[in-house]
């Protein structure tokens, strides 16, 4: 598998896709890696591009810390060191605070930023036409579950 890379430059910024950012919230005795497989997967077939990848630990006592892969517990699902270069310097220390902010005390979160790449042609393509992505969103699954269940009853 082919690991994460940044893309840099000015012209690439032209060429890039919509990016997103995800927080992901993990009890901190079940951090192992698993499904990280699944993300190289993305990245290999070209879907995303990983820009930042961070993982921080909340202490019961509200601090936030940075994590290493290394620190991760257990038998990781893939070779955990091909995300090591996963740091774009996007990402800095108010950004990982903020996400630390959102977990729940004492759990490990993944802070995930990544590139589009499915839609870099479309985006692209807009861009020259003098269009603008003016905003965007995501529908939690769970949301979407409760609202086709109203709907159903």
């Amino acid at each position: 598998m082919s690991a994460p890379e940044a893309t840099t430059t000015a012209t690439g910024l032209d060429e890039m896709g919509p990016v997103d950012y995800l927080v992901i919230e993990m009890p901190a005795d079940r951090m192992t890696g698993r499904g990280l497989d699944l993300l190289l997967d993305l990245v290999d077939r070209g879907i995303i591009r990983v820009i930042d990848l961070e993982i921080v630990s909340t202490g019961t006592d509200g601090s936030i810390t940075r994590l290493e892969l290394d620190d991760l517990d257990g038998e990781p699902s893939v070779e955990l060191s091909v995300f090591a270069g996963a740091r774009s310097g996007l990402l800095d220390d108010e950004d990982v605070a903020a996400a630390g902010g959102v977990l729940e005390p004492g759990t490990v979160g993944v802070v995930l930023l990544y590139e589009n790449l499915w839609a870099a042609p479309l985006a692209r393509e807009l861009r020259r036409n003098g269009a603008q992505l003016v905003a965007g969103g995501r529908i939690p699954v769970q949301a979407l579950l409760a609202a086709l269940d109203a709907a159903e009853a």
